[in-house]
């Protein structure tokens, strides 16, 4: 009976001598679909992340193992991969800055000595479909880079190669997605006109899944791709046509670099630049599969490989039904702060600023945290919309998130969505939503929206805006936008209050005057925001 190790939480499937799976990258977007195709394929499963608790609300949660782990620690990768029969390598670090290849390199080796030291049977690694014998762009030369690695560890490896992943959430669909559906006219690349060769993300998910039963003298690189290799030209046409979208005008030109295609991109679509450089880099290559091995070992489903349109028709009625599993987004934002709001008044760190709300609100709490949940995305902040705009904007130019990312449910919220540019940190349902930004600052933020009762009975909502400045940088930041401070969370508070009593007298629920309770409250109120908790 293998002995669960320090860390983790469970001992579910206890008695079970089915093969035990780690997941790396479990918060991910292939790594969190992966997990329950383990589990369903017979598998015990591990999953890995450096935020557990951005797992929480997974489905399969109470059906999985979770280990928290950081890829790059020998220590905790010693711990994680204990008893571990195939471990799974989904980690890469896409749009992280430009030491990007040195942090892969590093995170990969320490990987396989693991893998190796744990007596791990075999390791699973997804990359990046490439032509040989070309200069590649970093972004796939790591990728191919990281492969070697792994293959060189001394355990047997199964480095599956893909290009362009169809799917809901994917961040080279989404991309594609955005560009094809809000211009109907566009200027691109030459290389538009390169071929690709598509694949499903069902079909990535059950290569993965079979690759762990591959004998163990096999230990190699295996390309995979879907039936049909087309153009990113007619990857946008053939969505124009699935999506119900007149023909697409596209005129190609030489001039347009990876780079300023990148952020062109990054401001057309919901993939900020830093992720959108690597992948528009890749698309400079033609990524064609060379060879079909892994059907040896894999065959494909009675029905074949999905086609890139039925692949589109899927993932559009994920998206239409609100029912996308995980997305790109679900890692975070490359170069992003993931400090969680300290608890500590008296917090190491240093001060922090703090802006505090309170408004006293004419509905009951129930309808205040609908509202509260519903924040962003299409609902948007409540407050001077041409302001966030022009601030998404501005993020957008250098190199945040902005505001495109939206949300992943319109009404639902769980800890670790991507919300525009926050991230869900915490949530207390019906009572606290922690967001913290991901957008470009020189410290780091964070938003309280709190649905509370007080003494009295009465509904009262509460909002903190939370700030660690940076050095002077981040000082000057938080000085130059305190006189904004009333126009926009003032505005947020009043108008998310007023929605709420809205919300209520429309579904007839009883509502109390608080216009006497506000004024009373207001009186009391400092005319400053409260500084330095």
């Amino acid at each position: 009976m293998a002995r669960r190790p320090p860390g983790t939480d469970t001992d579910r499937m206890e008695g079970t001598d089915a093969p035990l799976a780690l997941v790396t990258g479990a918060t991910g977007y292939i790594g969190g679909r992966l997990v329950p195709e383990l589990l369903a394929g017979g598998f015990r499963v591990r999953a890995m992340a450096r935020h557990p608790d951005r797992l929480d609300d997974r489905e399969w949660r109470l059906e999985a193992e979770v280990v928290r782990a950081d890829a790059s620690s020998a220590d905790d990768l010693a711990r994680a991969m204990q008893d571990v029969d195939v471990a799974y390598y989904l980690i890469h670090s896409l749009g992280t800055g430009r030491t990007f290849e040195k942090r892969d390199r590093q995170t990969a080796r320490t990987f396989a000595v693991a893998a190796r030291s744990a007596g791990v049977r075999r390791v699973v690694y997804l990359g990046g479909l490439h032509p040989r014998g070309e200069e590649l762009s970093p972004h796939l030369d790591s990728r191919r880079e990281v492969g070697e690695i792994l293959l060189a560890g001394g355990v047997p490896v199964a480095a599956l190669q893909a290009a362009v992943i169809i799917g809901s959430g994917s961040a080279s669909f989404e991309m594609m997605r955005y560009l094809t559906e809000r211009l109907p006219v566009m200027v691109a690349p030459r290389w538009i006109d390169n071929r690709i060769q598509p694949i499903a993300v069902r079909d990535v998910l059950r290569y993965l899944v079979g690759a762990a039963s591959i004998p163990e003298e096999v230990s190699r690189t295996f390309d995979i791709g879907g039936p049909e290799v087309l153009t990113y030209r007619e990857m946008m046409q053939r969505y124009a046509a699935v999506a119900g979208l007149p023909p697409r005008v596209v005129r190609s030109v030489p001039v347009l670099t990876p780079a300023l295609a990148s952020q062109w991109v990054g401001l057309v679509t919901p993939v900020p630049a830093g992720i959108a450089r690597p992948l528009v880099g890749s698309l400079v290559h033609e990524v064609v599969a060379d060879e079909d091995d892994i059907k040896q070992y894999v065959p494909d489903p009675p029905e074949g490989l999905l086609g890139f349109d039925r692949a589109v028709e899927l993932a559009l009625a994920r998206v239409h039904e609100f029912d996308v599993r995980t997305s790109w987004a679900s890692a975070g934002t490359p170069g992003a702060p993931s400090d969680p709001l300290p608890d500590d008044p008296d917090w190491a760190g240093g001060s922090l600023e703090v802006d505090e709300r309170e408004t006293v609100v004419a509905a009951d709490r129930q309808t205040l945290w609908s509202v509260i949940e519903g924040v962003g995305g299409a609902h948007g902040w409540y407050s001077w919309r041409l302001g966030w705009a022009a601030r998404g904007v501005m993020d957008r130019v250098f190199g945040g998130p902005g505001l495109r990312r939206g949300r992943r449910h319109p009404d639902e919220l769980s800890v670790g969505d991507a919300l525009d540019w926050w991230r869900v940190e915490k949530v207390e349902e019906g009572h606290l939503l922690r967001l913290r930004a991901e957008m470009r600052l020189p410290g780091l933020a964070w938003l309280e929206l709190i649905a509370d009762t007080d003494e009295a009975g009465r509904t009262v909502f509460r909002q903190r805006a939370i700030y660690h400045p940076h050095g002077l940088a981040g000082q000057a930041y938080w000085w130059a936008v305190w006189p904004f401070h009333g126009v926009v969370f003032g505005g947020m508070q009043r108008n998310i209050a007023t929605a709420a009593e809205e919300a209520a007298r429309a579904a007839g629920r009883p509502v109390r005057d608080t216009r006497a309770d506000r004024a009373v409250r207001r009186a009391e109120e400092p005319t400053t925001d409260g500084l330095g908790a």
